[in-house]
Parts: structure tokens; C-alpha cells; sequence
């Protein structure tokens, strides 16, 4: 396949729609020489291929650089297909819906956890579940679900978990209007019902940072950060109620994609167009599981800043524990975008892929609406994270996206076999960063060397045009499922 890629720019390859009989767009890859190496080593490149291929799709299948193999689509793969009559892909949004990120800004410095980080870290381990299968303290009736379901965060904040403020800082706010819990299973139900307020397990995490960098002044300004500040992130999904309704909508598309006359190179690209019944269930149900996702992220904020006004013994507002942001990165949206001149309604399907808008939209919160949207991208918890911010080449040029973190190097288990927990934590405890973990196995397959240099990834889209760096953070403490 390297044959067949073109080097355009030095962040941008392109993959001509001659590559395969079939393909409807071109590919395109934001990577440096050097990701790309790595890139080509799996297959990846042959989904962004496959992808082309997909009834409606317009302008190009993207990939970011911490692309690498995922189900159907690359995780990293960004594609938009023309509305009504385009398709909706389960396989382009993941089955941990709305898995995005979030990112807290405090008025501490890295020194005011002198003595107390142990505590705080036992604090927040103690206050917010973590693990495969963890229940939260938050038991749903069906009513209560259905509200999760239809308004996402803002049922939160309404139930006191978190404050007005937080939903302007959260991308559309929180909330998908499309969102019908009606379409979503008794099984997806029974399995989120419980979760509300878990971190579950995976490259799921909460995090301890102190920013220790500064790149652009101005955004930085804007998003209230500085160095040496004390900083959260915050990493997680939908839970099982999320992989249910992924589960359940491929076994429906799978079922019938024969029926709307769509072949696809690769079953776990199935799909159904937007008019259509199933393509529009779908839909409703993938919103409806965003809408928990960030209800869930919503619920865990609240936890953190109870555990801090243990620790400190001072009022979340007064320790400064405001929203910086809050980012989708496993979702489809309905956008316009310019294509070929003409503003253009799509569906954007974001898998590993964070939305990156820059300056002027009405998109983003009027303290940010100069300078563009924050974009928060994980590092692993060895190294360092970044915040990026959205440009306005993004809109023109990867229909407003970026990277979402650092992109696997090895499988979870190709790292366990060489990586022992045990090992990986007193190496990490030693260079100061506090760990807590519900299990030692899962902290292995998440180890930092199992993962691109997150600065590699960042760098590549910087150079790509699409972001621009920000700040990068190191790690304090890090809490995994």
C-alpha cells in the first residue's frame, strides 16, 4: 500500500480512490514520516480504504496520526456522509459512545499538593468507581433513566450534580436534540441503569496534571490556564449501556443492509441510510447514549470536586474547579461544512477523533469564539497530555477534527504478556506519579509503551494545520479502572 500513497504536504499523504475499484473518495492521512512508519505496519490504511467505499460519503476518508486498526473504521478515522439519503455506520462511531474527555482547571499550584496528594488521590479512588462492571452510588429508576437519556448532562447539573456554568463548556452543551430512549434496548438499559457515575476500566482514567508548558499565550489566556497550575482530566464513556446499543444496531444493519441494496468490502462497515427506519433509529439511540455518556462525565466532575473539598477543606468554587472543557471523540453529528463551495449539511462520523473547530463559530463558548475551540488530547500516564486549540484550516481541510489521544502501539494483550503491573506501578510511583488501580493486569495493558509519543501526534497536527498547540500537562496521579 505505501506504493500507492502520495505525499502532499509534510503532515499529508494522500491515498488516490484508484487504489481500490470501488472507492467513491480518496483517502487522506495527517502523519509525519515517522507515525507513518508505524501507521503502515497494521491495517489501518486498508480501513481508510474500505471506508471510501461507503454510499453517500463526500469529501475524503480521513485519518488522524494516532490512527491505528478498529472495528469497520480506523480508531482515528473521520468520514461524512451527504444527508437524508447518506449512511449512518455503527463501525464509524465505536461501541463506547461518546467517549470523550474533560478537563478541570483548579487555582492550585503543583507545591499546595505537598503532603496531600496521597490523600487526595485515596479521596478520589474512594468517591468515583472504577473497574470493569462498577456501580455508582446514583441508583436510576426508569423515569430518571429516560431523563439521562433525553438531556445528557444538563439532567445532571439539574439534579445538583455540578453547576449551570459547566454546560456551556461541554460540546453542544451536553445534550443531543436526537436523542429518543424509546430506541434504545431493555438490555442496553439494564446495563447503564447502575453505571451512572463510573469510570469503568480501559484506557479509562482520572488524572492528577500540572501543566508544564505554555506553546500559545493567547489560548491559553483565554482558557484560564497557566503553568504550574494544577489541572484534571478526566477520560471516559457510556459504559455497557453504550456497547449495548452499538451491539444491538450492527446485528439489526447486518441483518438488512441487503435490503437498501448497499454492499460494503467488510461487514463491520454495515450501514443504513440517515431516511431510512433503521438508519434513523440508530441515530436517535447513538444520541441518546452520548446524552449518557456525558451525564457520566457530569456526575464523576461532582465526585472530583467532592473529594478536593475533603482534601482542602475549602469550597469546589474557591479551589477554582471550573470546566475547562468537554470533548466527544466516539460520536456521529449532523454539521455543514463547505464542500466544493456550497454550504453542505452532512453527518460526520468522529471515531478516536475529536472535533476541532477554530475561531467564529457559534459553536463554542463567547470567552473562547476568538481564539477556537480547546481541544484535549491524553497522552498515556507516563509521559504527558496536551490542549490544543481548533483552526479555522481544520473546517476546510479534516471537516473540523483532530487526534484524540496517542494511538496504540501494541494490543492490550501483546502488553500484558511483556509488561508486569506490578513493575510498571513502583517504576511510575518512583518518578513521583501516585497510581491507584482497581486491578494490576489493567494497568499493564495501558502501560506508556504501549502507545505513540503523544508529542508526535500533536506535532503531526500541528504541522498539518488543523490544531495548534496549547499547553502540555505532566502526570501527578493517576486513577485506572
Amino acid at each position: 500500500m505505501a506504493a500507492n500513497l502520495i505525499k502532499e504536504e509534510k503532515c499529508r499523504w494522500r491515498l488516490p480512490k484508484k487504489f481500490l475499484e470501488g472507492m467513491r473518495v480518496d483517502g487522506v492521512i495527517f502523519a509525519n514520516a515517522r507515525l507513518m512508519r508505524d501507521i503502515e505496519k497494521d491495517q489501518a490504511l486498508m480501513q481508510v480504504a474500505n471506508v471510501a467505499f461507503l454510499p453517500g460519503i463526500v469529501f475524503t476518508s480521513l485519518a488522524m496520526p494516532d490512527i491505528h486498526w478498529g472495528y469497520g473504521f480506523p480508531i482515528g478515522g473521520v468520514a461524512a456522509t451527504l444527508l437524508p439519503s447518506g449512511v449512518i455506520s455503527p463501525g464509524g462511531i465505536g461501541f463506547d459512545i461518546n467517549c470523550g474527555v474533560r478537563m478541570l482547571t483548579t487555582n492550585l499550584e503543583a507545591g499546595d499538593l505537598k503532603g496531600r496528594k496521597e490523600d487526595l488521590m485515596d479521596a478520589l479512588f474512594a468517591n468515583v468507581p472504577a473497574g470493569t462492571g462498577s456501580t455508582g452510588r446514583l441508583r436510576l429508576g426508569q423515569r430518571d433513566l429516560d431523563l439521562v437519556l433525553e438531556r445528557g448532562a444538563r439532567w445532571a447539573v439539574k439534579q445538583g450534580y455540578g453547576w449551570e456554568e459547566d454546560l456551556d463548556a461541554i460540546e453542544s452543551h451536553g445534550s443531543l436534540e436526537a436523542a429518543d430512549p424509546g430506541k434504545v434496548s431493555g438490555k442496553a438499559r439494564e446495563r447503564g441503569a447502575p453505571q451512572l457515575g463510573t469510570l469503568g476500566s480501559g484506557n479509562h482514567f482520572l488524572e492528577l496534571q500540572e501543566v508544564e508548558e505554555i506553546f500559545n499565550a493567547e489560548a491559553a489566556e483565554a482558557f484560564g490556564i497557566r503553568k504550574g497550575m494544577v489541572t484534571v482530566m478526566i477520560h471516559t464513556g457510556s459504559r455497557g449501556l453504550g456497547h449495548q446499543v452499538a451491539t444491538d444496531y450492527l446485528a439489526v444493519m447486518n441483518r438488512k443492509m441487503h435490503e437498501y441494496g448497499i454492499t460494503v468490502p467488510d461487514r463491520q462497515l454495515c450501514c443504513a441510510p440517515m431516511d431510512s427506519p433503521d438508519g434513523s433509529d440508530y441515530f436517535a439511540a447513538m444520541s441518546a447514549a452520548a446524552n449518557f455518556a456525558w451525564a457520566n462525565r457530569q456526575v464523576i466532575t461532582h465526585l472530583v470536586r467532592e473529594a478536593f473539598e475533603k482534601v482542602f477543606r475549602r469550597s469546589a468554587a474557591k479551589l477554582g474547579l471550573r470546566l475547562l472543557y468537554d470533548v466527544a471523540h466516539n460520536i456521529a453529528k449532523i454539521e455543514s461544512h463547505t464542500l466544493d463551495g456550497k454550504k453542505t449539511k452532512v453527518l460526520v462520523h468522529r471515531k478516536g477523533a475529536t472535533r476541532a473547530f477554530g475561531p467564529g463559530s457559534d459553536e463554542l463558548p463567547g470567552e473562547y469564539r476568538d481564539v477556537g475551540q480547546p481541544v484535549i488530547v491524553p497522552g498515556d500516564m507516563g509521559r504527558y497530555s496536551f490542549l490544543l486549540v481548533g483552526t479555522r484550516r481544520s473546517l476546510t481541510e479534516s471537516l473540523g477534527s483532530a487526534c484524540h489521544g496517542a494511538g496504540r502501539l501494541l494490543s492490550r494483550s501483546a502488553a500484558k504478556k511483556t509488561i508486569s503491573g506490578k513493575d510498571l506501578r513502583a517504576a511510575l510511583e518512583a518518578r513521583g506519579i501516585s497510581i491507584r488501580c482497581d486491578s494490576l493486569g489493567s494497568l499493564a495493558e495501558e502501560a506508556p509503551e504501549s502507545y505513540k509519543d503523544a508529542e508526535d501526534v500533536v506535532d503531526a497536527v500541528q504541522c498539518a494545520g488543523i490544531s495548534r498547540k496549547v499547553a502540555k500537562m505532566r502526570p501527578l496521579g493517576v486513577m485506572k479502572g
